[in-house]
């Protein structure tokens, strides 16, 4: 996006309201289809289905295979609206068609399969033209709440010492997805495109441990999960690869954000966007390319307005500001910590496993000096430490008060300073700041839901809804159906 306040901070566009991301909005795909890129979305689209126009190939994307709504069912392919009465719909298409070519196959083989396909083609037929893939896997996101989690067997036996079934089939669909970053960067690797690409792996939000929607995902020893104000929701690791990195091969705390990828992006690849986007993001590409960790952030992770449940969240530098919170603080606390003697039996032979991969080849290779690290040091290098609770802890109640963190000394946000600070220019000058943008801020756009969405109306297929009331097209599907309902009654 290229507005820091689209209307976008309050709710995800449920599939049955009927708005999208706004037209005026510049998405990263049209910005680079315009600088010559042959753009591609696989998987989730997410930002608007009611019209034709919002859907990926009216935003910038030369093509697109996969679904428009929050989910689907990772076999069919279909989506079933939670505490509605509406038909449970298929949702997949390849571009603006409906395809059922897919139905039967698991989902993230089929998008793996599909981006495989993509890079192959695409080397073939026109190498000069660069490529722009968005690769926007479902997992390991739950399914429809009949049959949340679900993998296909012979990955669920990898995992046969994992007692907790739900732990079990979580482990199983990122398991399964791992398989598909490697499938991706093999085929890069056989086109001879990996030398000249960048591949950036990262997570949208912190996982959902309990809830809704949830997974048992674990964000411990952060707090809170996803749809949350705290950082088990807002922040995630992520991996990022060019033969440009001075440093490959290291850990980079950098602090940055999903807004910063279309100006750190687009500078890796030369371009320069138009100035009068004011694009809400940092152009990090420097920091990435020489291994700078020192740049100070400023990141409005969401001002919710909402008078039924305001609540804001916003760091700059080591310092985050949290007031007011979301489900009535239910998802507050530290959740998903493992406690199990459950050991993986091929954790003994780690390092060897991980060496023997294509994948670790390919980048050896490409790497040369600087491939040979020690994969237990890097990982022991990104864990999270966060010092114990003592007496002296101050706790953070966000519905009482406003809160205050020093983020780099307490990432999982166990000690509250507002009281120490609460007279202070350092939290005076935050909380003029978030006033600022608060102003600033665009109304929520989210819309109260349209019944006229129903699937039932048009061949159980989850469509946009408002372009077939307007054409008469929903109107005739439903005589039909009220018709074919009659004759089954009497």
């Amino acid at each position: 996006m290229t507005n820091p306040f689209p209307g976008m901070q309050h709710y995800v566009i449920v599939n049955d309201q009927p708005w999208g991301l706004p037209q005026k909005e510049k998405t990263m795909a049209e910005i680079f289809r315009e600088n010559g890129y042959y753009t591609s979305l696989l998987g989730k689209w997410h930002l608007g289905m009611s019209q034709r126009n919002f859907t990926p190939t009216q935003r910038g994307f030369d093509h697109h295979l996969g679904y428009l709504g929050a989910y689907v069912d990772y076999y069919d392919q279909t989506y079933q609206q939670n505490g509605k009465n509406y038909t449970r719909g298929h949702d997949f298409r390849l571009n603006l068609n409906v395809t059922h070519d897919q139905v039967g196959h698991y989902v993230t083989d089929v998008l793996s399969d599909a981006a495989v396909q993509l890079i192959e083609q695409h080397s073939s037929r026109n190498s000069s033209q660069p490529l722009f893939l968005l690769l926007s896997h479902l997992a390991p996101h739950a399914a429809n709440d009949d049959d949340p989690m679900q993998a296909p067997a012979e990955e669920l036996a990898k995992f046969e010492y994992i007692r907790n079934e739900t732990h079990r089939y979580y482990a199983a669909m990122v398991s399964r997805l791992d398989r598909s970053v490697g499938q991706v960067i093999d085929a890069l690797a056989r086109q001879q495109m990996l030398q000249d690409s960048i591949v950036l792996f990262l997570s949208d939000n912190g996982g959902p441990t309990v809830g809704e929607h949830s997974t048992t995902a674990s964000n411990y020893p952060l707090r809170g999960q996803k749809n949350s104000p705290w950082e088990g929701g807002l922040r995630s690791s992520a991996a990022i690869w060019s033969t440009e990195f001075e440093r490959l091969g290291t850990v980079w705390k950098q602090q940055t954000y999903i807004g910063d990828l279309l100006p750190t992006l687009a500078a890796a690849a030369g371009i320069t966007p138009d100035p009068d986007l004011h694009l809400d993001g940092m152009n990090l590409w420097p920091a990435l390319k020489y291994g700078y960790e020192s740049l100070e952030r400023e990141i409005v992770h969401t001002i919710d307005t909402n008078p039924a449940s305001p609540y804001l969240s916003y760091t700059r530098g080591k310092w985050k500001v949290v007031n007011g919170t979301t489900n009535a603080a239910l998802f507050d606390g530290w959740l998903g910590e493992r406690l199990t003697q459950e050991v993986d039996p091929r954790s003994a032979n780690y390092e060897e496993l991980i060496r023997n991969t294509s994948v670790w080849q390919h980048l050896q290779l490409l790497m040369g000096s600087q491939s040979e690290r020690n994969i237990s040091s890097l990982r022991q290098q990104a864990q999270i430490e966060c010092p114990e609770s003592s007496a002296a802890t101050k706790p953070c109640l966000p519905l009482l008060a406003p809160c205050l963190f020093d983020i780099d000394a307490d990432p999982c946000e166990r000690n509250n300073l507002y009281e120490e600070y609460r007279n202070s220019t350092i939290l005076l000058d935050l909380l003029q700041r978030i006033e600022q943008f608060a102003r600033q801020a665009h109304a929520p756009n989210n819309k109260p839901e349209d019944p006229q969405c129903d699937p039932r109306f048009y061949h159980n297929e989850w469509t946009w809804w408002q372009d077939e009331q307007a054409s008469g097209a929903g109107r005739l599907s439903s005589i039909l159906i009220v018709f074919v309902c009659f004759w089954w009654i009497f």
